[in-house]
């Protein structure tokens, strides 16, 4: 079964080393640019596939433009991610496959379904990246939401069962 990894703002800002965002999560289970980067090596090494959800990009983005340094050098890394994306290159899946969340049917579908994750706390960018997690779990995928924050975490997929094949 293919690893998904989906990746979240509070991951890909802490990864980046982006000013004030180096760590997220709670303090006993801080993330840092170290644990996500040696998690990271190992996910590759092992076939994992990296997705870069758009509210991830433009939200990290929005991060990068508002540090107080470094924005320049840490706006060209993200884009190589990006790029890694857009090209397919391993380990990161195709931006291409999300286009289906952002079409009219599945944007109604958010429009509708929002309000009630807003008012648990979820944000709008926080509701599109679970679509992704969900879009790849119903592809049979293992999904992982790599994210610091318990409230988004919440929302990962569940675990696909593996059906054992009958003997003939």
């Amino acid at each position: 079964m293919r690893r998904v990894l989906v990746i979240d703002t509070s991951m890909l800002c802490c990864w980046l080393k982006v000013p004030g965002k180096e760590t997220s999560g709670k303090a006993q289970d801080l993330w840092d640019f170290n644990r996500i980067e040696t998690l990271l090596k190992k996910e590759a090494a092992m076939g994992s596939t990296f997705v870069l959800p758009i509210a991830t990009l433009i939200e990290t983005g929005n991060h990068i433009a508002q540090a107080s340094e470094y924005r320049f050098e840490r706006a060209s890394a993200l884009c190589q991610h990006l790029q890694g994306a857009l090209d397919a290159k391993n380990p990161w899946a195709a931006f291409t496959q999300q286009a289906d969340l952002w079409k009219e049917d599945h944007l109604a579908l958010l429009a509708q379904n929002w309000p009630s994750l807003a008012a648990s706390k979820l944000s709008i960018g926080d509701a599109t990246i679970k679509d992704v997690a969900e879009y790849y779990a119903k592809a049979d995928c293992y999904v992982e939401i790599l994210t610091g924050d318990a409230g988004l975490r919440a929302y990962q997929p569940a675990t696909p069962t593996v059906q054992p094949r009958r003997r003939r």
